[in-house]
Formats: C-alpha cells, sequence, structure tokens
C-alpha cells in the first residue's frame, strides 16, 4: 500500500482526504498557503509544508512548489482533492514524470475528458446518450453554423470546448443573434480558457442535472454506484445535491449506468469518476465528465455504502476493483447541503472569524468540514466552509433529518447559507422532487420582486 500521500488541496476536501488516509495507515502530507496555516487538516496531516501566499495562482495552483513539497517530504503519492488542480492533465503527468502517483485518471485521459468536442466524440462512439449539436468544433463558415443551428432547432446553446463550471455559455434564441453569440463566446473561451473552439447544442428548456458516479481500475474493471440529483442550482454552481434520483425509473438509471462503466472501460478511465447529464422527458443527454471526487460525493457514500476517496487511493495502488456490478446495492436516501460563508439573500461572501461553531448530530447526520470555533474563514477561496448531510429509509426522513439538524447549527460571527436551505426544505417544489436546473433562480428572481414592491 502507499505509504505517505501529499494532500494538494485546502478545506473540507483535504481533510477528507486526511481522515481517509489516516484509516487507512497511511501518513498525510497537506500543503498550505500562508493563509491557512491554522487550518484543522494543517494541525492533523503528519506533515505540513507552506507553498506560498494567500493567493492560489502562488500556493495550490504552483505546480513547482507542489511537487518541491512532496520530494522534501518523500511523498508516494499526492492527491489533488477536487477544484485547483484537479482536473489539470499537465499537473498529472508531472506528477508521474516527478516519479509519484498521481491519484486519479491518466493525463491523456483528463485531456480527453476536459476537452467538450472530444469527450462527446468518445461518448457517443461508447453509446452514450449525447445532446444534439454539431458533431465536433463549429466551423468558421457562418452560413454552415446557420444551417446547423435550423437543424437542431431553437434555442440552442453555444458551449466552449474548454469550459466547466457553468463558464463559456451562451443560449441564443434567434437566427438574428446566432453568429453574434458565436463570435463573442470563441472570444471569451480564448481569454479565459486559452481555446477558442466551442459547439453548438440544443438548449433543453427545463432538464434536471442528473450525474452517475463510477470506478474504474487500471485492469478495464468498472462499475457505477447509483446517481445523483443536482438540478438545485444557482448561477450553474450546486447548492443542494441527493441520492437517489426521485421520480426517475429505476431501468432508465440502470441503462444509462451501464452505459457509463462501458464508456470508462471503452476510453481506459482509472479512478472515480462522474458523468453528468440533463435528463428531460425520460431521456439522457451527456454533457460532461468530471475525472475527479466530487464535492457531492457524501449522498453516493451514504446510500452505497462506499468509500469513494478510499478507492480512489486504492486503484491508484494498482489495486483490481474489489466489486462486481450485481454486488452493488443502494439503499435509502441522502441529501447534501453546501453551507457557505455568504449572505443567504445577497450572496455576497461573509469571510472572518467564526466566533462560535456547533455542528448539529443524531441519527444519519454526517458534517464535512474544516471549520471550528474561532476559525478565520480566508476571503481568497471559494466561500463553502463545509457540507451537513442527512440520511434516511427514505425522502421524507432524510428531508425532516436535515431540517433538524440545520435547525441545530450554530455559526455565529459570519453569515451563512443556512437560512437558503431552510427555505427549500420547506419548499412544496423541492418536497414532491423533480424540479428543473432553472427552478432555484426562478424561486429566487420570484423572490428579489416580491422583496422590491
Amino acid at each position: 500500500m502507499i505509504g505517505k500521500v501529499l494532500i494538494a488541496n485546502r478545506g473540507e476536501i483535504a481533510l477528507r482526504i486526511l481522515r481517509a488516509c489516516r484509516e487507512m495507515g497511511i501518513r498525510t502530507v497537506a500543503v498550505h498557503s500562508e493563509a491557512d496555516t491554522e487550518a484543522k487538516y494543517v494541525k492533523l496531516a503528519d506533515e505540513s509544508v507552506c507553498i506560498g501566499p494567500a493567493a492560489s495562482g502562488l500556493s495550490y495552483l504552483n505546480i513547482p512548489a507542489i511537487i518541491s513539497a512532496a520530494e522534501v517530504t518523500d511523498a508516494e503519492a499526492i492527491h489533488p482533492g477536487y477544484g485547483f488542480l484537479s482536473e489539470n492533465a499537465d499537473f498529472a503527468e508531472r506528477v508521474e514524470r516527478s516519479g509519484f502517483i498521481f491519484i486519479g485518471p491518466r493525463p491523456e485521459t483528463i485531456r480527453l475528458m476536459g476537452d467538450k468536442v472530444s469527450a462527446k466524440a468518445a461518448m457517443r462512439a461508447a453509446q452514450v446518450p449525447c445532446v444534439p449539436g454539431s458533431e465536433g468544433a463549429l466551423p468558421e463558415d457562418p452560413k454552415e453554423i446557420v444551417k446547423l443551428a435550423r437543424a437542431v432547432g431553437y434555442p440552442v446553446i453555444i458551449k466552449a470546448a474548454g469550459g466547466g463550471g457553468g463558464r463559456g455559455m451562451r443560449v441564443v434564441h434567434t437566427e438574428a443573434a446566432l453568429i453574434n453569440a458565436v463570435a463573442m463566446t470563441r472570444a471569451e473561451a480564448g481569454a479565459a480558457f486559452n481555446n477558442p473552439t466551442v459547439y453548438l447544442e440544443k438548449y433543453l428548456v427545463t432538464p434536471r442535472h442528473i450525474e452517475i458516479q463510477v470506478l474504474a481500475d487500471a485492469h478495464s474493471n468498472a462499475i457505477w454506484l447509483g446517481e445523483r440529483d443536482c438540478s438545485m442550482q444557482r448561477r450553474h454552481q450546486k447548492v443542494l445535491e441527493e441520492s437517489p434520483a426521485p421520480g426517475i425509473p429505476r431501468r432508465y438509471i440502470s441503462r444509462v449506468g451501464d452505459r457509463c462503466a462501458e464508456a470508462c472501460r471503452r476510453i481506459n478511465y482509472r479512478g472515480a469518476g462522474t458523468f453528468e447529464f440533463l435528463y428531460e422527458n425520460n431521456e439522457f443527454y451527456f454533457i460532461e465528465m468530471n475525472t475527479r471526487v466530487q464535492v457531492e460525493h457524501p449522498v453516493t457514500e451514504e446510500t452505497s455504502g462506499i468509500d469513494i476517496v478510499q478507492a480512489q487511493i486504492r486503484i491508484a495502488n494498482g489495486e483490481k476493483l474489489w466489486l462486481k456490478q450485481r454486488e452493488i446495492e443502494t439503499r435509502g436516501h441522502s441529501i447534501e447541503c453546501r453551507i457557505n460563508a455568504e449572505d443567504p439573500f445577497k450572496f455576497t461572501p461573509s469571510p472572518g472569524k467564526i466566533t462560535n461553531w456547533h455542528p448539529p448530530g443524531g441519527p444519519g447526520i454526517r458534517v464535512d468540514s474544516h471549520a471550528y470555533s474561532g476559525y478565520t474563514v480566508p476571503q481568497y477561496y471559494d466561500s463553502m466552509i463545509g457540507k451537513v448531510i442527512a440520511s434516511g429509509d427514505t425522502r421524507e426522513q432524510a428531508i425532516r433529518r436535515m431540517r433538524i439538524a440545520l435547525s441545530e447549527m450554530m455559526v455565529d460571527g459570519i453569515k451563512t447559507n443556512i437560512p437558503l436551505h431552510q427555505d427549500l426544505l420547506l419548499d412544496e417544489r423541492f418536497i414532491q422532487g423533480g424540479t428543473s436546473i432553472h427552478y432555484l433562480e426562478e424561486k429566487l428572481a420570484h423572490r428579489e420582486e416580491v422583496r422590491r414592491k
């Protein structure tokens, strides 16, 4: 087994990886910026190395500094977590070239799935359903672009091949606006992702966001662990996730899950990964694959009973998958609320010192967080300070447990989005299940309209 892992990340995922390693008897190295010197995971790790000042570009995105930290501490492997360098193929390549194990997919696989055009081509070859659209990058000829859009039917969406996280997208409702939208998206994609390639897809009006969690080893074995509904989003950022997805027939889920596992075998995938789909009118449409552990992985862990982070480490160690698909059995229901340090109504960040931190407990409650009383939330990074996960035998029980958990949770000194979650858990449409990805935005817009009146 790998003897020492360097955790190339921060926040709750750094602590999550550290705990997984400790349970497996693996020593840990926490790298951190100057702003994170007092972080819980830094204190708990066997060793820690400061890799730069607060700015991410000078610390958590500083590849030479991370590699140097692995060298001076004699780490054997590097776990990238999520965000930062987790889907950077150049980083994965540098890690392996430097003699370390990268706890994630091969660099060439990250590149393949990181480019949305090549990813969709690979999925089509594996018979994974995709959104109708251009077969590849949009041509330069405006007439050809117009012809493609007419064939797909309006509205369409223009997407950057190297985009992600809701960036590099533009919805077009009329032919008159098409060419200008393509030009603007190309310019933005070139500036933001250093890749001006864009493609076109049919814009689905009321889709849900459903994702399939997979595990694959280096020996051509692959399984899927169930699905997650991540439709509750604001500005393309997930707010609340749950598993299983309410109201979708299991035969549909099983069919697309099996195709995802087969796709992993075809592209020689290794590690944990997530296939993301839009779901509308009983049809799944592939949009992208995340080649890393997801923020929302706990709901799958709670329903499948499988530790996904430990699975990543075991696969990176060269082990064969220890489970067959027929042995995977998901039980109950699990919901995750992302707790952000932000104003629950204006959504402005709220960094600062947490004067009182009291996480909830009780049956079926899990809290993944690096926060504590006296901890100062830095202003330099993502505002998420933790996740509350509630699980139960049924969705109704999980919702009730989450309501109780959030009512017990105390975070003083800063603002959090807990009131937003409490509102959502009482929302009739959410309780019914099956809201689209636009539902939260529409709900917030209506709330703002009422406030102004």
